[in-house]
C-alpha cells in the first residue's frame, strides 16, 4: 500500500479552481518535488493535505485512512507534518522549547498534572528536554539549544523548522520552499539534510522548491502544476526537459 494517495483533490473559491483534478500516490520513503510557476497551486495542494482548506472535490488518504475533512491537529497526529515557506517559528521561545512544542503529540500529562506539578509533570518535562536535545543534536543545534529561536541565523532558522516538524513523529514531511532566501552554499547543506533525515528517520517527504538544482539534486521524481492542474509528472531529470514544462517556466 502507498503512504499517501490522493484522488481527483481540487478546490474553488468562488469561481477560480486554485487546485483541480490533482492526483498523486507516494511509496513509502520516496522523496519527491512538487514545482510550478508562481499562482500555480503548490501551497494550497499543501494547505489541503494539512486541513487548512476543506477539499471541493476528492479525498486523500495516508496508510490507507481518509483525513479529507479532518482537523490540522488531527492530521498532523495521523502523520503529515510541514513547514512553511515564511518561517514560522516561536520566535520568543528558546530552540529547545520550539521543539518540545512539536513534541505535544507524545505528552503524558494532564494540564491538572501541570498545572499542580505532580510526579508525572515532571517525568514527562525531563523525557521531553532529553528527546529535544536528542534531535536538536542531529541537526547540530544543540549547542543553540537556549538561544532565542529569532537570534538563529537564516539557515539555522530553517533547520529548526524542520526539526519541529520532526519532533510531531510524522510519515509524510511537507517542505515549502525549504530554500527560500539561502546562497548556493545554505542550499547544498540542506539538501543534505533532507536526504539525510528521510533515512535517519524512515520519512517520506514530499518537497515545494523553486531552485532547481535542489529539485533535480535530490528529487527522484516530480509532478509540475500549472493554473491548479498537472500539466507533466515522472522522473525528474525526463519532466525536467519536457518542453511544456520549460515554457511554463520561461514563459516561452
Amino acid at each position: 500500500m502507498a503512504l499517501l494517495e490522493v484522488k481527483n483533490l481540487g478546490i474553488t473559491f468562488g469561481g477560480l479552481h486554485a487546485v483541480d483534478d490533482f492526483n498523486l500516490t507516494l511509496e513509502k520513503g520516496a522523496l519527491y518535488g512538487l514545482i510550478g510557476p508562481n499562482g500555480a497551486g503548490k501551497t494550497t495542494v499543501f494547505n489541503l493535505l494539512t486541513g487548512v482548506y476543506k477539499p471541493t472535490t476528492g479525498t486523500f488518504f495516508l496508510d490507507g485512512k481518509e483525513l479529507k475533512g479532518k482537523k490540522p491537529a488531527e492530521i498532523n497526529k495521523a502523520g503529515i507534518a510541514r513547514t512553511f515557506q515564511n518561517i514560522r517559528l516561536f520566535k520568543n521561545l528558546s530552540v529547545t522549547d520550539n521543539v518540545k512544542v512539536g513534541l505535544h503529540n507524545n505528552m503524558k500529562y494532564s494540564a491538572f498534572e501541570g498545572v499542580f506539578r505532580l510526579p508525572r509533570y515532571f517525568k514527562t518535562e525531563k523525557s521531553m528536554n532529553k528527546k529535544a536535545l536528542e534531535l536538536l543534536s542531529v541537526f547540530e543545534l544543540d549547542s543553540d539549544a537556549e538561544t532565542l529561536a529569532s537570534n538563529l541565523p537564516y539557515g539555522k532558522q530553517r533547520k529548526l523548522e524542520i526539526a519541529r516538524a520532526i519532533a510531531t513523529d510524522p510519515k509524510l514531511l511537507l517542505l515549502d520552499e525549504p530554500a527560500a532566501g539561502m546562497n548556493p552554499n545554505e542550499t547544498k547543506e540542506l539538501m543534505d539534510t533532507i536526504k539525510f533525515v528521510r533515512d535517519k528517520f524512515e520519512l517520506t517527504v514530499l518537497v515545494i522548491e523553486h531552485d532547481m538544482s535542489l529539485v533535480s539534486g535530490i528529487c527522484e521524481e516530480i509532478t509540475v502544476l500549472n493554473f491548479g492542474t498537472e500539466l507533466a509528472k515522472g522522473k525528474t531529470e525526463t519532466v525536467l526537459q519536457n518542453p511544456e514544462v520549460i515554457k511554463a517556466y520561461l514563459g516561452k
